[in-house]
Protein backbone atom coordinates (compact mmCIF):
# COMPACT_ATOMS: atom_id res chain seq x y z
CA UNK A 1 0.00 0.00 0.00
CA UNK A 2 1.25 3.23 -0.74
CA UNK A 3 0.38 5.26 1.98
CA UNK A 4 1.58 8.90 1.05
CA UNK A 5 0.56 10.64 -2.02
CA UNK A 6 2.33 13.98 -1.32
CA UNK A 7 3.72 16.63 0.41
CA UNK A 8 0.66 19.23 1.42
CA UNK A 9 2.22 21.61 3.28
CA UNK A 10 5.36 22.87 5.37
CA UNK A 11 3.95 24.28 9.02
CA UNK A 12 6.54 27.27 10.83
CA UNK A 13 5.77 29.09 13.77
CA UNK A 14 5.93 32.34 13.29
CA UNK A 15 5.95 35.17 16.83
CA UNK A 16 4.24 38.27 14.47
CA UNK A 17 1.80 36.52 12.41
CA UNK A 18 1.07 39.74 9.84
CA UNK A 19 4.65 40.24 10.00
CA UNK A 20 4.57 37.35 8.77
CA UNK A 21 2.47 37.45 5.92
CA UNK A 22 3.86 40.60 4.90
CA UNK A 23 7.45 38.56 4.30
CA UNK A 24 6.23 35.65 2.54
CA UNK A 25 3.64 37.84 0.33
CA UNK A 26 5.90 41.39 -0.31
CA UNK A 27 9.10 39.54 -0.14
CA UNK A 28 9.34 36.25 -1.17
CA UNK A 29 6.50 36.59 -3.95
CA UNK A 30 3.78 34.17 -2.10
CA UNK A 31 0.16 34.36 -2.23
CA UNK A 32 -2.42 33.69 0.64
CA UNK A 33 -4.25 30.19 0.04
CA UNK A 34 -6.52 31.07 3.59
CA UNK A 35 -6.10 33.03 6.33
CA UNK A 36 -8.43 31.14 9.07
CA UNK A 37 -8.98 30.97 12.87
CA UNK A 38 -8.34 26.78 12.92
CA UNK A 39 -9.64 26.90 16.50
CA UNK A 40 -10.73 29.67 18.77
CA UNK A 41 -8.10 32.01 19.05
CA UNK A 42 -6.06 30.39 16.60
CA UNK A 43 -4.74 32.20 13.87
CA UNK A 44 -3.85 29.79 10.98
CA UNK A 45 -2.58 31.55 7.23
CA UNK A 46 -0.76 29.41 4.35
CA UNK A 47 0.91 30.98 1.80
CA UNK A 48 2.02 29.61 -1.41
CA UNK A 49 4.57 30.15 -3.71
CA UNK A 50 3.26 30.46 -7.84
CA UNK A 51 2.50 27.68 -9.26
CA UNK A 52 3.29 25.44 -6.48
CA UNK A 53 1.11 22.80 -5.10
CA UNK A 54 3.35 22.45 -1.40
CA UNK A 55 1.93 25.22 1.16
CA UNK A 56 3.53 27.33 3.80
CA UNK A 57 1.66 27.17 7.20
CA UNK A 58 1.95 29.59 9.17
CA UNK A 59 1.10 29.26 12.79
CA UNK A 60 1.95 30.85 16.17
CA UNK A 61 4.68 28.89 18.71
CA UNK A 62 2.31 27.81 20.91
CA UNK A 63 -0.42 26.80 18.92
CA UNK A 64 -2.63 23.91 19.46
CA UNK A 65 -2.53 22.88 15.72
CA UNK A 66 0.57 21.06 15.15
CA UNK A 67 3.23 22.62 13.52
CA UNK A 68 4.06 19.64 11.36
CA UNK A 69 4.80 18.62 7.80
CA UNK A 70 1.43 17.77 6.36
CA UNK A 71 1.15 14.63 4.06
CA UNK A 72 -1.55 13.35 1.63
CA UNK A 73 -2.88 9.73 2.42
CA UNK A 74 -5.77 8.12 0.17
CA UNK A 75 -6.91 6.75 3.03
CA UNK A 76 -6.38 7.95 6.50
CA UNK A 77 -8.05 4.65 8.71
CA UNK A 78 -4.75 2.53 6.81
CA UNK A 79 -2.62 4.64 7.66
CA UNK A 80 -3.28 4.88 10.83
CA UNK A 81 -3.73 1.53 11.47
CA UNK A 82 -0.22 0.51 9.72
CA UNK A 83 1.69 3.62 11.79
CA UNK A 84 0.19 2.52 14.92
CA UNK A 85 1.89 -0.99 14.51
CA UNK A 86 5.29 0.56 13.85
CA UNK A 87 7.75 0.69 16.28
CA UNK A 88 9.22 4.15 16.85
CA UNK A 89 6.08 5.91 15.88
CA UNK A 90 4.35 8.40 18.60
CA UNK A 91 0.34 8.63 17.71
CA UNK A 92 -0.70 12.25 19.30
CA UNK A 93 -4.28 11.30 18.49
CA UNK A 94 -6.46 7.94 19.96
CA UNK A 95 -8.17 7.81 16.62
CA UNK A 96 -8.31 9.44 12.99
CA UNK A 97 -10.18 12.84 13.78
CA UNK A 98 -13.24 13.64 11.52
CA UNK A 99 -14.48 16.97 11.68
CA UNK A 100 -17.17 18.47 9.56
CA UNK A 101 -15.77 20.31 6.83
CA UNK A 102 -12.18 19.10 7.07
CA UNK A 103 -10.33 15.82 5.70
CA UNK A 104 -9.69 12.92 7.93
CA UNK A 105 -6.51 13.23 9.82
CA UNK A 106 -4.35 12.36 12.31
CA UNK A 107 -1.05 14.11 13.74
CA UNK A 108 2.26 11.66 14.91
CA UNK A 109 5.47 11.83 15.21
CA UNK A 110 8.24 9.63 13.11
CA UNK A 111 10.77 7.69 15.23
CA UNK A 112 13.59 10.76 15.20
CA UNK A 113 10.65 12.88 16.97
CA UNK A 114 9.77 14.63 13.44
CA UNK A 115 5.94 16.25 13.75
CA UNK A 116 3.96 14.99 11.15
CA UNK A 117 0.17 15.16 10.16
CA UNK A 118 -1.60 12.77 7.58
CA UNK A 119 -4.81 13.77 5.58
CA UNK A 120 -7.02 11.92 3.48
CA UNK A 121 -7.50 13.48 0.04
CA UNK A 122 -8.73 11.11 -2.04
CA UNK A 123 -10.06 7.50 -1.78
CA UNK A 124 -8.46 4.65 -4.15
CA UNK A 125 -10.45 4.10 -7.05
Amino acid sequence: MQMTTRVLSVALPVADMDAAVAFYVGVLGCEVRYDVEAVPGVRMVEVVPPGSQVGIVLLPPDSPVPIAVRLGTSDADAAYARLAATDGVVLHNDEVLRWEGVPPMFHFSDPQGNSLVYLETSKPA
